[in-house]
């Protein structure tokens, strides 16, 4: 498996200027790199620099993090648009795009991995070699194939959500199934303090009686 635990936590990303990640799933983090609800979108990554932190920050979850450049921007941006659209159409119940499934598919062929039985020091080990014959990106290529874990996992497509902020796009994995905002700190706090407003302004409109 390519993914590791080493998750970068949300609070870093935030302070890198991403609102969103530190998912379980990579995919979804990817996901969350486009704002959708703006028009046009909002892409997080288009400027070069917050292209190559997202990735810097994104990286230790790989255990060939390393060993290889940055995968190209627009190869990233075709991988990101199949698995948003394939997300956004689980969420609404519909059948993905048939270039959004060929789009995934492709880039988790384009550098399929094997184990390997290494004997060092008198010791056996297992490494994992990529083949890159394709000219495919092994970083590309980890997300996609989490990405299809997340769409036929039964539980893990249970807890794809979006967050319940109409004025928001984020996606999450719903670990705690009494979540519903993408962030506590940002959704959530918008979100009660709309509601205080709302019960203290209806309150003092009230006649007296």
């Amino acid at each position: 498996m390519s993914i590791t635990t080493k998750t970068p936590s949300l609070q870093l990303l935030q302070r890198a200027g991403f609102p969103m990640g530190g998912e379980p799933s990579f995919a979804v983090d990817l996901a969350d790199t486009v704002v959708t609800v703006t028009d046009p979108p909002t892409d997080l990554i288009a400027d070069a620099d917050q292209y190559q932190r997202w990735w810097q920050l994104q990286a230790p979850r790989l255990s060939v993090a390393g060993e290889f450049p940055v995968p190209d921007l627009s190869a990233t941006r075709r991988l990101r648009q199949a698995i948003r659209e394939a997300f956004d159409a689980h969420l609404a119940s519909t059948a993905p795009l048939p270039t959004s499934v060929d789009d995934i598919n492709a880039a988790a062929a384009a550098a399929p991995m094997s184990s390997r039985l290494e004997l060092r020091d008198n010791a056996l080990h297992r490494s994992i070699r990529w083949h890159l014959e394709h000219g495919g990106h092994p970083w590309l290529a980890a997300i996609a194939d989490d990405a299809i874990t997340v769409l036929t996992d039964n539980q893990l497509r249970r807890q794809l959500r979006r967050c319940a902020n109409p004025a928001c796009s984020m996606l999450f994995l719903a670990t705690n199934p009494r979540r519903t905002w993408c962030t506590a700190n940002i959704c959530g706090n918008r979100t009660r303090a709309h509601r205080h407003y709302h019960q203290h302004h209806t309150q003092k409109s009230r006649p007296n009686t």
